[in-house]
């Protein structure tokens, strides 16, 4: 029979441990809600972070820093106004993808819509689809209700663009083809005949001997912001939005909408968001890779760098980065070719922080 003082006991015990896991649970929540993004875009963040400190959820918070990114024209390489194709225009690629469900919302090569990161979740509210393209992706924003048609080019865009064709076009992502005249248009080598004017160098067009046009990437011509949320419910969403590489072939989709590309989320593991060589990138899925990962226990810091291992594996010259989020909110990065920055905001931060990660 128990006595009056092992029900104390035992009462005591009951408090203790319920007292102990209030505070684990408690620590473990303290995580929430966070905000991560590739480069040091910290208005962009911080308005994410406003968004989901104040209660709205995770795919809330993706628009509000996406969006924000857009407004700003973050490095002229995120919303209207840079990185003319060849024929000068500017495109929009984005993407949206929710971590609950998995559904997932993109648009590529939009034009005369700035919105990327709107459009991309229109798509996903409404429509069955998963990705829109070109000008009807640009119909169907600006049915839903998205500003437009807009001119995407700036006054500085369009002076890239001239000053880059007065150089000869020079240079491209052309490959094994010949141009008639400086700038084009362009033809197999195996073709004869073309002209007095056809250019006779048969090495990938506006590539020096030094290396691939991938060393044009750096971290004045990324192309990309991609971003992870966690809400204070602990759901995870990841957008991105991009403009394009510069001087991309027209018609040209990168790595910005591709769910497991640029970005990738799953509630039950975390996320990831990439930026660089976009069209070598998305041959890897490095972001799914990353996710999938983590899901089999990797650590976020092996997980990302295991997913850039695999890239320059094949392509030694590749130039890209990675990071990656628990679902608890443990977050790390890894890259290649050059130095990679991305920022962090958190409950424990007073302001976003941004995290160096120097390659290997």
């Amino acid at each position: 029979m128990s006595t009056n003082s092992d029900k104390v006991v035992i009462t005591l015990i009951f408090l203790v441990s319920l007292i102990i896991s209030t505070i684990g649970d408690e620590v473990s929540s303290a995580n929430f809600p966070i905000i991560v993004s590739t480069w040091p875009f910290l208005k962009a963040v911080s308005a994410a972070w406003r968004s989901v400190d104040s209660g709205l959820s995770a795919m809330d918070a993706i628009v509000e820093g996406c969006s924000a990114c857009e407004l700003l024209r973050c490095d002229g390489t995120v919303g209207p106004g840079g990185s003319p194709d060849e024929n000068g225009e500017t495109t929009i690629d984005a993407m949206i993808m929710n971590g609950v469900t998995m559904e997932v919302g993109a648009v590529a090569a939009m034009r005369y819509v700035s919105d990327g990161i709107k459009a991309a979740r229109l798509v996903m509210q409404h429509t069955e689809h998963t990705l829109l393209v070109g000008e009807q992706a640009s119909i169907f924003a600006i049915s839903m209700g998205l500003p437009g048609p807009t001119n995407l080019s700036s006054e500085e865009s369009i002076e890239k663009w001239i000053n880059w064709k007065k150089n000869k076009c020079q240079p491209n992502f052309r490959k094994n083809v010949l141009p008639v005249n400086d700038c084009g248009p362009y033809h197999l080598k195996s073709r004869t005949n073309l002209g007095e004017k056809t250019c006779l160098n048969t090495e990938r067009v506006g590539v020096d001997e030094s290396g691939s046009y991938h060393n044009h990437f750096n971290l004045h011509n990324h192309d990309t912001i991609s971003m992870a949320a966690i809400d204070k419910t602990g759901h995870i969403a990841v957008g991105t939005s991009t403009n394009g590489a510069t001087f991309k072939i027209p018609g040209r989709v990168g790595d910005g909408p591709i769910a497991g590309s640029a970005a990738y989320a799953d509630s039950e593991v975390g996320a990831c968001g990439a930026t660089g060589d976009g069209d070598i990138m998305m041959r890897f899925l490095p972001c799914y890779q990353v996710v999938e990962s983590m899901r089999l226990g990797m650590e976020p810091k092996l997980a990302a760098e295991d997913a850039i291992a695999r890239i320059t594996r094949k392509y030694p010259d590749f130039v890209g980065a990675v990071f990656a989020v628990d679902k608890n909110g443990t977050h790390a990065g890894a890259c290649h070719g050059w130095t990679f920055q991305y920022s962090v905001r958190s409950p424990d931060m007073a302001d976003v922080a941004v995290y160096t990660v120097n390659p290997k």
